[in-house]
């Protein structure tokens, strides 16, 4: 019952934390090593710093899927074994894309331009253009009108496990009926109104609303610098916590065990298409590809700012606290206690069930559990703030950017859409109306927004360009492998996985296949609000350009 991984597990662990620490400490090395470079920038914001922009792009990769999704999405699909096809997927899909992503970034800051339909505008001369890059602003909009009320949640609970509101709790059952009751599903002897949520929802909105109304360098990049090594240092006690607890109690599994569920391979699991799209769909999530955030960070450096190594650093800091804190934490600690069946309901159950039910009452089997759930809740949730607040970030370069509006202003309104829409998430939630968006939006939605990325970027506008836009003030040579890669591999990945995305399970979401008569109102409703952005988007964009046409200052 106790028993710990097996060799192959011990070998992917190690192989896949040894990769991720000097993969990190080769590229921090290499960017203290670096030599600043200065160039204007056109009048436009900058980052204030290097390190900054790292912990800020690492901010927007960093969420909750890390800490969450990760763990469950592995231990589900193969354990070890479903770290080679993620690693397949991260070398070929996913660091191209992020490449790519700084690049369009940084070439359409340079001409002014903080946002994608710009973007893509600048790289592809045809009226579509603009019209496809409009995605890149309505899909993070979409995702973060959700993405912040589950981030409410992570405060909410960081404050029950402080003030130890939620202790003597002490079965699944009955976490799940207080977290019901909290997130306004239900009514119950725990919660008898909205009120606490919608307290905690309206904290996280005026922290969002803070830190971007101060701007980039003095917002933005202030709260990845106060927030991330924060963050790291929680994973980092929270980690060692756990490795140190061994068999909570007599007869229960132990930490060794929880490992080895997590890492032993399960080899039958890589003939399965399902798995290789689960790895491609994490690897996604957790670089933030595909929605336009990337582009508008990296629009904020001057024209020979590196973007080749500060990118690759981003994406092995994110992958430190993916891999080696997120995947060390609530999965192994769940088998610890609740043994190895159980965990793998747990995780069919779905991420938010491993994080707010069950470790919540792990949390009051161990000493000060209280800090310790305190600790784990705040962790989510200033990785939830750093990720969201990049979310807004595009809609705001927008208005900035193609209408001139003052950065007060264009925060104002996007907020005031922002808080309009949250209160049709909150109120109808018990429906799956975030579910739905967060499909449609947060997981399909991006896959699509990609695959155009990639063959504007090295079909269009031409690899050839877009490699020596890559390598403009380069700190660091990408091998020329990756050429080949960007123009082939990656778009052929891409299409690959949309393909079977579409077939598996849009299709079947479009349909409303198996879900319930009373939710399908809800959903349509959710498919609605999704569009309406979309439309309302593109509108806008048209309008810029309009503008933009009559103005001969422009």
């Amino acid at each position: 019952m106790n028993q710990g991984p097996s060799l192959w597990g011990w070998t992917f662990m190690a192989g896949a934390w040894g990769a991720i620490l000097l993969l990190t400490v080769f590229c921090f090395r290499r960017v203290l090593l670096a030599r600043n470079k200065q160039a204007e920038s056109g009048g436009r914001a900058q980052w204030a710093s290097r390190i900054g922009l790292i912990l800020a792009m690492a901010g927007n990769a960093i969420g909750l899927g890390n800490f969450l999704r990760f763990p469950v999405k592995a231990a589900a699909n193969g354990g070890g074994a479903f770290m080679i096809p993620y690693f397949c997927a991260l070398i070929f899909l996913g660091i191209p894309l992020m490449w790519v992503e700084w690049s369009m970034g940084r070439h359409g800051g340079v001409h002014g331009h903080g946002s994608t339909p710009g973007m893509f505008a600048l790289m592809w001369k045809h009226p579509l253009a603009k019209y496809l890059g409009a995605l890149g602003i309505a899909l993070p909009l979409t995702i973060v009108i959700y993405y912040n009320f589950i981030e409410s949640w992570t405060l909410g609970f960081a404050w029950f496990s402080g003030t130890g509101r939620y202790f003597g709790l002490t079965t699944r059952e009955a976490m799940g009926q207080f977290l019901r009751g909290f997130q306004g599903v239900e009514q119950n002897q725990f919660f008898a109104s909205w009120l606490p949520v919608i307290f905690f929802l309206g904290i996280t909105l005026s922290l969002n609303y803070y830190f971007l109304r101060r701007g980039i360098a003095k917002g933005i990049e202030v709260l990845a610098r106060i927030g991330m090594p924060i963050l790291f240092a929680f994973g980092v006690i929270l980690v060692v916590r756990i490795l140190t607890l061994g068999s909570p109690a007599e007869g229960t599994s132990s930490i060794s065990t929880g490992l080895a569920y997590m890492w032993d391979p399960d080899f039958s699991q890589l003939g399965k298409a399902t798995v290789w799209l689960a790895a491609a769909g994490q690897v996604f999530f957790t670089l933030s590809i595909g929605q336009g955030i990337i582009n508008t960070y990296s629009s904020y450096l001057r024209e020979r700012d590196d973007i080749v190594l500060n990118g690759l650093s981003t994406s092995m800091t994110n992958e430190f606290a993916e891999i080696i804190l997120g995947g060390t934490i609530a999965i192994p600690v769940a088998v610890a206690f609740f043994g190895v069946a159980e965990t793998r309901l747990i995780a069919h159950e779905g991420a938010f069930n491993l994080g707010f039910q069950s470790l919540p009452v792990i949390f009051q089997r161990i000493p000060l559990g209280q800090v310790f759930g305190a600790m784990w809740f705040l962790l989510l949730f200033i990785a939830g703030i750093t990720s969201s607040v990049a979310l807004t970030s595009p809609a705001v370069a927008f208005l900035e950017d193609e209408f001139h509006w003052p950065r007060a202003r264009a925060v104002n309104a996007v907020f005031a859409l922002l808080a309009s829409c949250s209160v049709l998430v909150v109120a109808f939630f018990r429906f799956g109306f975030l579910d739905e968006l967060d499909f449609w939006a947060g997981t399909f939605g991006l896959v699509v927004f990609a695959a155009f990325e990639i063959v504007i970027f090295s079909w269009i506008f031409g690899v050839g360009k877009g490699w020596e836009q890559l390598h403009r003030g380069a700190d660091l040579r990408v091998p020329r492998g990756f050429k080949f890669i960007l123009k082939y591999v990656t778009p052929v990945y891409m299409l690959v996985v949309l393909g079977a995305w579409t077939y598996q399970e849009a299709i079947g979401k479009l349909l409303l296949k198996g879900e319930d008569a009373l939710r399908r109102p809800y959903l349509w409703g959710a498919r609605a609000m999704f569009v309406g952005l979309i439309v309302v988007t593109a509108f806008m964009v048209r309008l810029a350009w309009h503008r933009r046409r009559s103005d001969p200052r422009r």
